[in-house]
Protein backbone atom coordinates (compact mmCIF):
# COMPACT_ATOMS: atom_id res chain seq x y z
CA UNK A 1 0.00 0.00 0.00
CA UNK A 2 1.53 3.31 -1.05
CA UNK A 3 1.39 6.21 1.36
CA UNK A 4 2.42 9.86 1.30
CA UNK A 5 3.09 10.95 4.88
CA UNK A 6 1.23 14.11 5.88
CA UNK A 7 4.43 15.44 7.45
CA UNK A 8 6.72 14.78 4.50
CA UNK A 9 7.75 17.30 1.89
CA UNK A 10 5.66 17.39 -1.30
CA UNK A 11 6.55 14.69 -3.79
CA UNK A 12 7.95 16.02 -7.03
CA UNK A 13 6.07 15.05 -10.18
CA UNK A 14 8.11 15.51 -13.37
CA UNK A 15 5.94 15.63 -16.49
CA UNK A 16 7.75 15.20 -19.80
CA UNK A 17 6.66 17.50 -22.63
CA UNK A 18 7.88 17.26 -26.22
CA UNK A 19 7.57 19.13 -29.48
CA UNK A 20 4.11 18.54 -30.97
CA UNK A 21 2.41 17.43 -27.75
CA UNK A 22 -1.37 17.70 -27.42
CA UNK A 23 -2.19 20.31 -24.72
CA UNK A 24 -4.97 18.21 -23.24
CA UNK A 25 -2.67 15.26 -22.62
CA UNK A 26 -0.15 17.54 -20.96
CA UNK A 27 -2.81 19.14 -18.78
CA UNK A 28 -4.15 15.84 -17.39
CA UNK A 29 -1.37 15.12 -14.85
CA UNK A 30 -0.90 18.85 -14.26
CA UNK A 31 -4.54 19.20 -13.22
CA UNK A 32 -4.71 16.10 -11.03
CA UNK A 33 -1.40 16.44 -9.21
CA UNK A 34 -1.52 20.22 -9.14
CA UNK A 35 -5.11 20.51 -7.89
CA UNK A 36 -5.73 22.53 -4.73
CA UNK A 37 -7.76 20.64 -2.17
CA UNK A 38 -9.58 23.64 -0.78
CA UNK A 39 -8.80 22.87 2.88
CA UNK A 40 -5.88 25.24 3.31
CA UNK A 41 -3.37 22.39 3.53
CA UNK A 42 -0.30 22.48 1.28
CA UNK A 43 -0.45 20.33 -1.83
CA UNK A 44 1.19 16.92 -1.41
CA UNK A 45 2.72 17.27 -4.88
CA UNK A 46 5.09 19.71 -6.55
CA UNK A 47 4.57 19.61 -10.32
CA UNK A 48 7.39 20.36 -12.77
CA UNK A 49 6.93 20.25 -16.54
CA UNK A 50 10.22 19.44 -18.23
CA UNK A 51 11.21 19.57 -21.88
CA UNK A 52 12.58 16.82 -24.06
CA UNK A 53 13.89 19.38 -26.55
CA UNK A 54 15.48 22.80 -26.00
CA UNK A 55 13.57 26.02 -26.62
CA UNK A 56 9.81 26.64 -26.93
CA UNK A 57 7.79 23.56 -27.84
CA UNK A 58 5.05 23.60 -30.44
CA UNK A 59 1.73 21.98 -29.56
CA UNK A 60 -0.86 20.33 -31.76
CA UNK A 61 -3.24 23.21 -30.94
CA UNK A 62 -1.12 25.84 -32.70
CA UNK A 63 0.50 27.57 -29.74
CA UNK A 64 3.85 27.06 -28.05
CA UNK A 65 4.85 26.31 -24.47
CA UNK A 66 8.14 26.94 -22.69
CA UNK A 67 8.94 24.45 -19.90
CA UNK A 68 11.39 25.79 -17.35
CA UNK A 69 13.61 22.71 -17.06
CA UNK A 70 15.02 19.84 -19.09
CA UNK A 71 15.25 16.11 -18.53
CA UNK A 72 17.48 16.71 -15.51
CA UNK A 73 14.21 17.15 -13.58
CA UNK A 74 13.78 13.37 -13.79
CA UNK A 75 16.93 12.89 -11.70
CA UNK A 76 15.20 13.89 -8.46
CA UNK A 77 11.51 13.33 -9.24
CA UNK A 78 9.45 10.96 -7.10
CA UNK A 79 6.97 10.42 -9.95
CA UNK A 80 7.78 10.64 -13.65
CA UNK A 81 4.93 10.99 -16.14
CA UNK A 82 5.00 10.51 -19.89
CA UNK A 83 1.61 12.15 -20.61
CA UNK A 84 1.52 11.06 -24.27
CA UNK A 85 3.73 10.40 -27.27
CA UNK A 86 3.74 11.11 -31.00
CA UNK A 87 0.80 9.71 -32.94
CA UNK A 88 3.13 7.74 -35.23
CA UNK A 89 4.54 5.95 -32.17
CA UNK A 90 8.07 6.74 -33.30
CA UNK A 91 11.09 5.57 -31.35
CA UNK A 92 12.16 7.84 -28.51
CA UNK A 93 15.62 9.47 -28.45
CA UNK A 94 18.33 7.83 -26.31
CA UNK A 95 18.45 10.75 -23.87
CA UNK A 96 14.81 10.25 -22.90
CA UNK A 97 15.19 6.48 -22.61
CA UNK A 98 18.25 6.85 -20.38
CA UNK A 99 16.44 9.36 -18.18
CA UNK A 100 13.45 7.05 -17.78
CA UNK A 101 15.63 4.05 -16.96
CA UNK A 102 17.66 6.01 -14.44
CA UNK A 103 14.57 7.38 -12.72
CA UNK A 104 13.01 3.93 -12.48
CA UNK A 105 16.24 2.31 -11.25
CA UNK A 106 16.53 4.72 -8.33
CA UNK A 107 12.94 4.08 -7.25
CA UNK A 108 10.76 6.69 -8.94
CA UNK A 109 7.22 5.75 -9.96
CA UNK A 110 7.02 5.90 -13.75
CA UNK A 111 3.69 6.55 -15.47
CA UNK A 112 2.85 6.28 -19.17
CA UNK A 113 -0.50 7.80 -20.12
CA UNK A 114 -2.07 6.91 -23.46
CA UNK A 115 0.74 6.62 -26.07
CA UNK A 116 3.23 7.47 -23.33
CA UNK A 117 3.43 3.71 -22.84
CA UNK A 118 5.57 3.49 -26.01
CA UNK A 119 8.72 5.20 -24.61
CA UNK A 120 8.36 3.14 -21.43
CA UNK A 121 8.20 -0.04 -23.49
CA UNK A 122 11.17 1.00 -25.60
CA UNK A 123 13.13 1.67 -22.40
CA UNK A 124 12.42 -1.90 -21.29
CA UNK A 125 10.39 -0.83 -18.27
CA UNK A 126 7.37 -2.87 -19.38
CA UNK A 127 9.18 -6.11 -20.26
CA UNK A 128 7.34 -9.06 -18.74
CA UNK A 129 4.64 -6.78 -17.36
CA UNK A 130 1.01 -6.12 -18.11
CA UNK A 131 0.37 -2.71 -19.68
CA UNK A 132 -2.23 -0.80 -21.68
CA UNK A 133 -2.46 2.12 -24.05
CA UNK A 134 -5.09 3.70 -26.30
CA UNK A 135 -7.08 0.87 -27.82
CA UNK A 136 -6.30 2.08 -31.37
CA UNK A 137 -2.55 1.68 -30.73
CA UNK A 138 -2.63 -1.49 -28.61
CA UNK A 139 -1.91 -3.85 -31.50
CA UNK A 140 1.10 -1.79 -32.56
CA UNK A 141 2.46 -1.71 -29.01
CA UNK A 142 2.18 -5.50 -28.83
CA UNK A 143 3.84 -5.94 -32.23
CA UNK A 144 6.74 -3.58 -31.55
CA UNK A 145 7.38 -4.82 -28.02
CA UNK A 146 6.46 -8.52 -27.80
CA UNK A 147 7.81 -8.81 -24.23
CA UNK A 148 4.98 -6.54 -23.05
CA UNK A 149 1.67 -8.15 -22.08
CA UNK A 150 -0.69 -5.64 -23.71
CA UNK A 151 -4.27 -5.47 -22.41
CA UNK A 152 -6.34 -3.22 -24.66
CA UNK A 153 -9.56 -3.72 -22.72
CA UNK A 154 -8.78 -1.84 -19.50
CA UNK A 155 -8.57 1.80 -18.39
CA UNK A 156 -5.23 1.56 -16.62
CA UNK A 157 -2.76 -0.98 -15.24
CA UNK A 158 -0.90 -0.54 -11.94
CA UNK A 159 2.24 -2.69 -11.72
CA UNK A 160 3.47 -1.10 -8.52
CA UNK A 161 6.43 0.92 -9.79
CA UNK A 162 5.12 1.40 -13.34
CA UNK A 163 1.62 2.47 -14.37
CA UNK A 164 0.08 2.78 -17.84
CA UNK A 165 -3.31 4.03 -18.97
CA UNK A 166 -5.57 4.04 -21.97
CA UNK A 167 -6.27 7.21 -23.92
CA UNK A 168 -7.54 10.67 -23.04
CA UNK A 169 -9.92 10.50 -20.04
CA UNK A 170 -8.38 7.26 -18.78
CA UNK A 171 -5.29 9.31 -17.96
CA UNK A 172 -7.38 11.22 -15.43
CA UNK A 173 -8.52 7.95 -13.89
CA UNK A 174 -4.94 6.65 -13.68
CA UNK A 175 -3.57 9.81 -12.06
CA UNK A 176 -6.50 9.98 -9.64
CA UNK A 177 -5.91 6.33 -8.77
CA UNK A 178 -2.32 7.22 -7.87
CA UNK A 179 -3.48 10.14 -5.72
CA UNK A 180 -5.86 7.76 -3.94
CA UNK A 181 -3.03 5.30 -3.34
CA UNK A 182 -0.63 7.94 -2.04
CA UNK A 183 -2.94 10.32 -0.20
CA UNK A 184 -6.12 8.39 0.56
CA UNK A 185 -9.68 8.31 -0.70
CA UNK A 186 -10.78 11.58 0.91
CA UNK A 187 -8.15 13.72 -0.83
CA UNK A 188 -8.74 11.88 -4.10
CA UNK A 189 -12.44 12.62 -3.78
CA UNK A 190 -11.71 16.32 -3.21
CA UNK A 191 -9.58 16.41 -6.36
CA UNK A 192 -12.33 14.63 -8.28
CA UNK A 193 -14.97 17.10 -7.06
CA UNK A 194 -12.81 20.04 -8.06
CA UNK A 195 -12.28 18.58 -11.54
CA UNK A 196 -15.90 17.36 -11.83
CA UNK A 197 -14.88 13.80 -12.65
CA UNK A 198 -15.81 10.41 -11.20
CA UNK A 199 -13.91 9.87 -7.93
CA UNK A 200 -12.95 6.33 -8.85
CA UNK A 201 -13.14 4.14 -11.93
CA UNK A 202 -11.59 0.74 -11.52
CA UNK A 203 -8.60 0.07 -13.76
CA UNK A 204 -10.19 -3.12 -15.07
CA UNK A 205 -13.16 -1.23 -16.47
CA UNK A 206 -13.56 -1.39 -20.24
CA UNK A 207 -12.02 1.43 -22.28
CA UNK A 208 -15.05 1.81 -24.50
CA UNK A 209 -18.56 1.99 -23.08
CA UNK A 210 -21.29 1.77 -25.70
CA UNK A 211 -23.88 4.07 -24.11
CA UNK A 212 -22.57 5.83 -20.98
CA UNK A 213 -25.58 8.10 -20.46
CA UNK A 214 -29.27 7.25 -20.07
CA UNK A 215 -31.18 7.87 -23.28
CA UNK A 216 -34.61 6.50 -22.35
CA UNK A 217 -36.96 6.37 -19.38
CA UNK A 218 -35.95 2.77 -18.63
CA UNK A 219 -32.30 3.74 -18.57
CA UNK A 220 -33.22 6.65 -16.30
CA UNK A 221 -34.72 4.16 -13.85
CA UNK A 222 -31.59 2.06 -14.20
CA UNK A 223 -29.38 4.99 -13.15
CA UNK A 224 -31.67 5.67 -10.19
CA UNK A 225 -31.23 2.06 -9.09
CA UNK A 226 -27.44 2.43 -9.14
CA UNK A 227 -27.72 5.60 -7.05
CA UNK A 228 -29.98 3.74 -4.62
CA UNK A 229 -27.45 0.91 -4.27
CA UNK A 230 -24.67 3.34 -3.34
CA UNK A 231 -26.90 4.67 -0.53
CA UNK A 232 -27.64 1.13 0.75
CA UNK A 233 -24.29 -0.63 0.50
CA UNK A 234 -24.84 -2.44 3.79
CA UNK A 235 -27.72 -4.41 2.32
CA UNK A 236 -27.50 -7.58 0.23
CA UNK A 237 -27.98 -6.97 -3.49
CA UNK A 238 -28.56 -9.30 -6.39
CA UNK A 239 -29.03 -8.75 -10.10
CA UNK A 240 -32.53 -10.23 -9.89
CA UNK A 241 -33.77 -7.87 -7.16
CA UNK A 242 -32.21 -4.81 -8.78
CA UNK A 243 -33.56 -5.75 -12.19
CA UNK A 244 -37.02 -5.94 -10.64
CA UNK A 245 -36.51 -2.52 -9.00
CA UNK A 246 -35.51 -1.10 -12.41
CA UNK A 247 -38.50 -2.80 -14.09
CA UNK A 248 -36.16 -4.74 -16.38
CA UNK A 249 -35.55 -8.37 -17.14
CA UNK A 250 -32.37 -9.89 -15.71
CA UNK A 251 -30.87 -10.14 -19.19
CA UNK A 252 -31.73 -6.53 -20.07
CA UNK A 253 -30.42 -5.25 -16.73
CA UNK A 254 -27.13 -7.13 -17.14
CA UNK A 255 -26.68 -5.78 -20.66
CA UNK A 256 -27.44 -2.20 -19.57
CA UNK A 257 -25.06 -2.54 -16.64
CA UNK A 258 -22.13 -3.56 -18.82
CA UNK A 259 -22.92 -0.83 -21.36
CA UNK A 260 -23.21 1.86 -18.69
CA UNK A 261 -20.35 0.99 -16.33
CA UNK A 262 -17.97 -1.06 -18.49
CA UNK A 263 -17.66 -3.72 -15.78
CA UNK A 264 -19.64 -6.48 -14.07
CA UNK A 265 -22.17 -5.81 -11.35
CA UNK A 266 -20.16 -7.87 -8.85
CA UNK A 267 -16.96 -5.90 -9.47
CA UNK A 268 -18.76 -2.56 -9.49
CA UNK A 269 -20.43 -3.29 -6.16
CA UNK A 270 -17.13 -4.41 -4.65
CA UNK A 271 -15.48 -1.18 -5.81
CA UNK A 272 -18.27 0.92 -4.29
CA UNK A 273 -18.03 -0.92 -0.98
CA UNK A 274 -14.24 -0.62 -0.88
CA UNK A 275 -14.36 3.13 -1.53
CA UNK A 276 -16.97 3.53 1.22
CA UNK A 277 -14.75 1.63 3.66
CA UNK A 278 -11.77 3.81 2.79
CA UNK A 279 -13.74 6.99 3.48
CA UNK A 280 -15.04 5.63 6.80
CA UNK A 281 -11.55 4.58 7.93
CA UNK A 282 -10.02 7.92 6.94
CA UNK A 283 -12.66 10.16 8.50
CA UNK A 284 -14.31 8.25 11.37
CA UNK A 285 -13.63 6.23 14.49
CA UNK A 286 -16.12 3.39 13.98
CA UNK A 287 -14.89 -0.10 14.81
CA UNK A 288 -13.72 -2.32 11.95
CA UNK A 289 -16.71 -4.59 12.58
CA UNK A 290 -19.15 -1.68 12.18
CA UNK A 291 -17.34 -0.39 9.09
CA UNK A 292 -17.56 -3.85 7.53
CA UNK A 293 -21.29 -4.10 8.23
CA UNK A 294 -22.15 -0.61 6.98
CA UNK A 295 -20.22 -1.17 3.75
CA UNK A 296 -21.76 -4.56 3.10
CA UNK A 297 -18.81 -6.86 3.80
CA UNK A 298 -20.73 -8.58 6.58
CA UNK A 299 -17.91 -9.12 9.05
CA UNK A 300 -14.54 -7.71 10.02
CA UNK A 301 -12.91 -10.97 8.93
CA UNK A 302 -14.37 -10.67 5.42
CA UNK A 303 -13.24 -7.05 5.18
CA UNK A 304 -9.72 -7.90 6.37
CA UNK A 305 -9.41 -10.67 3.80
CA UNK A 306 -10.56 -8.31 1.04
CA UNK A 307 -8.15 -5.55 2.10
CA UNK A 308 -5.27 -8.00 2.28
CA UNK A 309 -6.01 -9.27 -1.23
CA UNK A 310 -6.70 -5.96 -2.98
CA UNK A 311 -4.80 -3.31 -1.02
CA UNK A 312 -2.07 -5.47 0.55
CA UNK A 313 -2.78 -4.09 4.00
CA UNK A 314 -5.31 -4.37 6.81
CA UNK A 315 -8.16 -1.98 7.63
CA UNK A 316 -6.44 -1.01 10.90
CA UNK A 317 -3.12 -0.35 9.17
CA UNK A 318 -4.91 1.65 6.48
CA UNK A 319 -6.59 3.81 9.11
CA UNK A 320 -3.28 4.47 10.87
CA UNK A 321 -1.66 5.41 7.57
CA UNK A 322 -4.28 7.98 6.63
CA UNK A 323 -5.28 9.33 10.04
CA UNK A 324 -3.11 11.79 11.95
CA UNK A 325 -4.66 10.73 15.25
CA UNK A 326 -3.56 7.27 16.34
CA UNK A 327 -6.29 6.72 18.90
CA UNK A 328 -8.98 5.47 16.52
CA UNK A 329 -10.89 2.38 17.57
CA UNK A 330 -9.67 -0.73 15.72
Amino acid sequence: MRKLSASSAPRTVAIVAFDGITPFHLSVPCLVFGAHHGDGAPSPFAVRVCALEHGPLRTSAGFAIAPECGLEALDEADIVVMPAWHDDCRRAPPALLDALRHAHARGALVVGLCLGAFPLAQAGLLDGRSATTHWAAAAELAQLYPKVQVNQEVLYVDQGDVLTSAGVAAGLDCCLHLVRQLCGAEIANRVARRLLIAPHRDGGQAQFIERPLPVSSSEGRFSQVLDWVTQHLGEAHSIDTLAERAAMSRRNFTRHFRQTTGTSFKQWLLNQRTAHVQRMLETGDASIERVAQEAGFGSALSLRLHFRTTLRTSPSAYRKLFRSDQGATT
